[in-house]
């Protein structure tokens, strides 16, 4: 378990006990550093956990999307529908692939793409909706499938932060023709750097497994080249490449990590749940504050733990108060800045005022040290810290 001293509370911290150590260790043993039996163990468990049959191990969420966007050969001239409200990759990975991103503005109460919009938004050139579960939040993923469906168009379901979340009982990674989960040290498990794509379409996670292995053929696997340097079959060839691809494996410490994280995911989940539970009772009521808000159909895993600050509040005000927090050693940010409003997006002609929800959302966001064994006297520390803040705010202000 990562450690820190009292007073100086991180944003994110990791989780690794001796069951991840030995794990690692033991792959570190083995004659296999890459291209070996823990990654296809690491797919299986996690693929199983997803609610899907077919798992391909990459070295990020990013890389994952990438090559889905690519497996369901989505390019030039093609419309892909996403939030402006997420991690910058889920909508550089459709510049990446040389289609279009089209913006939908999102659900204040959920914080995800709006569905009603997101109808609205379809159009002839709409290939794809990559739709993001927002903090580990899969609320309106049933709403995307059923319209996705009526489109007769694929979902890809970016479920990088929300790994052992559900709607009705369905997990995400399943509402997708595919799902890609994240693995970063801040995520419910990590493997370091990682991710995985899951699938219920096998010709769909082989594509993907060329893809991610410098093109070679489908249906390579380790057993038709054991040893890249012997060549193996003329169908599992270490140099034939069938197609443009890019090495986008893991290895098998970062499998063996995420393996042994994958069998303590209840646990780790329960702990976050439990920090969760312990933020909205302290700072539930603020009348400065907005909590998250999880439906009653929707079971959250908790990415990260995130207010927003009321609508009277500038997002100068917010810098002070994210400055205030970190000059006390606490550990804050602002999650997210609105993608539509990245330099690179802009010059594709995104500006101020395109999404005025997601927009009034970032300026007042602000995500709090969140982590699996934060403990109550740092989460009493953290909420005093920030009603502090608060109210030197409104001093100011006069």
């Amino acid at each position: 378990m990562a450690k820190h001293t009292f007073g100086e509370i991180p944003l994110s911290s990791p989780d690794i006990t001796e069951h991840e150590e030995r794990l690692v260790l033991q792959a570190l043993r083995s004659p296999r550093l890459s291209i070996g039996p823990v990654v296809e163990q690491f797919e299986k468990a996690l693929a199983a956990r997803a609610g899907c049959t077919q798992g391909v191990a990459v070295n990020s969420g990013t890389s994952g999307l990438h090559i889905a966007l690519k497996a369901l050969n989505i390019g030039p001239g093609d419309e892909v529908i996403t939030t402006p409200f997420s991690f910058v990759a889920s909508a550089n990975c459709i510049l990446m692939v040389g289609a279009t991103p089209k913006f939908v503005d999102i659900d204040p109460r959920t914080l995800n793409m709006d569905p009603a919009k997101l109808e609205a938004a379809i159009g002839p050139r709409t290939k794809a909706i990559l739709a993001v579960e927002t903090f580990g939040n899969p609320a309106h993923m049933d709403a995307y499938a059923a319209i996705a469906a009526r489109h007769e168009i694929p979902i890809i379901e970016d479920c990088c932060e929300a790994l052992g979340a559900s709607v009705r009982g369905r997990v995400a990674g399943s509402f997708g023709r595919i799902g890609v989960f994240g693995f970063y040290p801040n995520k419910q498990i990590t493997t370091g750097e990682g991710g995985m794509v899951v699938t219920n379409d096998e010709r769909l996670a082989d594509m993907c497994r060329s893809l991610r292995n410098q093109g070679r053929p489908m249906g390579w696997t380790t057993q038709t080249a054991a040893e890249p340097s012997h060549g193996g079959t003329p169908t599992g060839s270490w140099l034939r490449h069938e197609r443009l691809g890019y090495n986008y494996r893991m290895s098998e410490l970062n499998a063996a990590l995420g393996l042994a994280q994958t069998h303590r995911l209840d646990e780790i989940i329960a702990k976050r749940q439990n920090v969760a539970n312990a933020y909205m009772q302290r700072l539930g009521t603020h009348r400065d504050l907005i909590v998250p808000t999880i439906d009653e159909d929707v079971n959250m895993s908790w990415f990260v733990f995130v207010v927003r600050l009321a609508p009277s509040y500038t997002s100068q005000e917010r810098d002070r108060i994210i400055k205030g927090l970190r000059a006390h050693d606490i550990g804050a940010s602002d999650y997210f800045p609105c993608i539509h409003l990245q330099p690179h997006f802009r010059e594709l002609g995104f500006g101020p005022g395109m999404f005025p929800i997601c927009e009034s959302v970032s300026n007042r966001t602000i995500a709090l040290p969140f982590f699996n064994n934060l403990g109550e006297r740092e989460i009493d520390l953290v909420c005093g810290t920030l009603e502090l803040m608060l109210s030197r705010e409104n001093l100011q202000r006069g």
